[in-house]
C-alpha cells in the first residue's frame, strides 16, 4: 500500500512538473517570437513538438469545408501538423470559450482554441479584454503579401478591423464587399436604383419587392450602418462612424444617425409585407435567397464580392441576376483574419497555419474552389503569383471589378455596432415613440462592461 501511494504520489509530481514545464516554455517561445529573436526554422521545429492545429470557424460552407479538409489539412500535414477544424454556427461561440479558458486561469499553452477566423466585434471583444497573442503578423514569412505602409490609403483594410487597431494581432485571411444584386428577368437595368432615394421611388412603384435582413444579423447591421453614412447630416458619409463610442459620445452618434433612422422608418410599409400591413424580414442569408430566387423581391444584399458567379453555379440564384452598384459609394468593404488567442494550447502551430493561410498557394486555392475573395494584396505579388490570383477570381456579371472598388466604404467601428443595432430593435422593430436621443443613450449605458 505505501509503495503505492509512493508511485502515484511521484506520477502526480511528474504530470504537475512536466505541466509546469511545458507552460514555461510555451511562454517563453511567445516572448521570443514576438521579440523577433527567433528564427522561422525555429517555429517549424516547436510547430512539429505542438503536431496540431485547433482552428475554429463557421462551418456553413460546405465548398470552404470540402476545401479545408482536401486542401489545407494535407498542407498542414506535409508541415508535421494535424489540421483539428472545429465547425460552430457562430464565431461567438469560439471567443466565448476563449474567455471561459482565461477565466480559469488557463494561459497560453493551456487553452482550448489556437486560432479563430473573425473580424469585427469578435476581434474587439478580445482586443478589449488582452486576450491576443500579441503582433505576430509581420513577423510570419508571409507578411510580404500585405500593405503594411500607413501612408498608403490600401493598407487600412489591414491595419483596422471596424476602426478597431489590429495591431498585427491578427492575420488578414480574405475580403469582402457588401453587394446587391438584381434580378433581370423583373428589374430592367434603366430601373436599377443606385441611391437609398432611388430605392424608395422604385419601391413606391414596386411595392414590398425589396426585404433587408433582420438586425441584430450583420448582413442587416451592414445594411442600416450604410443607410446612416448615405443620410449623414453633414455629408461625410462613413467618416464619423470610424470613431469609437467613446469618442463619439452617444448625443453626436443620435444627430449623426437620425436622418438614416427616418428614412428605414419611411420605407418600412414599401418592404417585403409592407403594404399587407406585416413586413418581413428575413431572418438570414438563406431566407432572403430563397426570396430573390423565386422573385418575391427583386433585388438582395450581403456580402458576397462573387456571390453571383457562385450562386448562379449553384441554383441559388436565378441566372438573370446580375450585380450593380447600390448604394454609390457606400458599399462596405472589410477583411476577415486570423486571430491567435493569448491562452493557445499550440502557439507554434498556430503561426504556421496562419502563415501558409496567407500564403499564394492557399489564396488561389481558396478562390477557386471556395469563390472567397483574397486577403493578400495582389500589388504586392510578384506578376506571375498576381495573375494567377487574377485567374482564379470567379466572373463578375452586370459591373467591374473597378466599378466596384471605385464605390467601397469602410465599416463601422465596431464599438458602435452594437448600440445601432439596439436602435434598430428598439425605434424599428418595436416602433418605439421615445426620441432617437434618448433610444441611443439607453443603448449606450447599456453596453456590457
Amino acid at each position: 500500500m505505501h509503495l503505492c501511494r509512493s508511485v502515484l504520489f511521484v506520477a502526480a509530481f511528474l504530470a504537475s512538473t512536466t505541466a509546469v514545464m511545458a507552460d514555461e516554455a510555451a511562454a517563453g517561445f511567445q516572448d521570443q517570437i514576438l521579440a523577433g529573436d527567433m528564427s522561422w526554422d525555429d517555429v517549424l521545429a516547436q510547430a512539429r513538438v505542438d503536431g496540431e492545429v485547433q482552428f475554429f470557424y463557421w462551418g456553413g460552407d460546405d465548398n470552404l469545408n470540402v476545401w479545408m479538409d482536401s486542401v489545407v489539412a494535407p498542407a498542414m500535414a506535409e508541415l508535421g501538423i494535424s489540421l483539428v477544424a472545429n465547425r460552430i454556427t457562430g464565431t461567438k461561440d469560439a471567443v466565448d470559450l476563449v474567455i471561459a479558458d482565461a477565466a480559469s486561469g488557463r494561459t497560453i499553452g493551456e487553452g482550448s482554441v489556437d486560432a479563430i477566423w473573425l473580424n469585427g466585434e469578435n476581434f474587439y471583444t478580445l482586443k478589449q479584454q488582452d486576450l491576443l497573442f500579441g503582433s505576430f503578423a509581420q513577423l510570419l514569412p508571409n507578411a510580404a503579401n500585405f500593405e503594411w505602409d500607413e501612408a498608403d490609403p490600401r493598407s487600412q483594410l489591414n491595419l483596422r478591423d471596424f476602426g478597431t487597431p489590429t495591431d498585427g494581432a491578427e492575420m488578414p485571411w480574405s475580403g469582402e464587399q457588401y453587394v446587391c444584386s438584381a434580378n433581370r428577368a423583373v428589374l430592367p437595368v434603366e430601373q436599377t436604383p443606385r441611391t437609398f432615394e432611388d430605392l424608395q421611388a422604385y419601391l413606391e412603384v414596386n411595392p414590398g419587392k425589396f426585404a433587408y435582413i433582420k438586425p441584430p444579423h450583420y448582413l442587416g447591421n451592414t445594411f442600416v450602418q450604410q443607410v446612416l453614412y448615405a443620410f449623414n447630416p453633414d455629408g461625410t458619409g462613413a467618416t464619423p462612424f470610424q470613431r469609437s463610442i467613446e469618442g463619439l459620445g452617444a448625443a453626436e452618434l443620435a444627430r449623426l444617425a437620425a436622418p438614416g433612422f427616418e428614412y428605414l422608418k419611411d420605407i418600412e410599409p414599401l418592404l417585403l409585407g409592407g403594404p399587407q400591413g406585416a413586413v418581413r424580414y428575413p431572418e438570414d442569408a438563406a431566407a432572403a435567397e430563397g426570396l430573390f430566387r423565386n422573385s418575391e423581391i427583386h433585388i438582395n444584399c450581403g456580402f458576397g464580392l462573387y456571390a453571383v458567379a457562385t450562386k448562379r453555379a449553384d441554383g441559388s440564384y436565378p441566372q438573370t441576376a446580375e450585380e450593380i452598384i447600390f448604394p454609390a459609394g457606400n458599399m462596405i468593404k472589410n477583411k476577415n483574419y486570423l486571430a491567435i488567442p493569448a491562452n493557445a494550447p499550440n502557439p507554434a502551430a498556430a503561426l504556421v497555419f496562419a502563415n501558409y493561410m496567407s500564403s499564394v498557394e492557399a489564396q488561389v486555392t481558396k478562390l477557386d474552389l471556395v469563390g472567397y475573395p483574397a486577403g493578400i494584396d495582389p500589388w504586392k505579388l510578384d506578376p506571375a503569383d498576381a495573375a494567377a490570383l487574377e485567374a482564379a477570381a470567379p466572373a463578375h456579371y452586370g459591373v467591374t471589378q473597378d466599378e466596384l472598388d471605385d464605390n467601397i466604404a469602410p465599416d463601422t467601428n465596431a464599438s458602435l455596432v452594437e448600440v445601432i443595432e439596439a436602435t434598430w430593435l428598439e425605434y424599428i422593430e418595436r416602433g418605439s415613440s421615445l426620441p432617437l436621443e434618448e433610444i441611443v443613450a439607453n443603448a449606450v449605458a447599456n453596453l456590457a462592461p
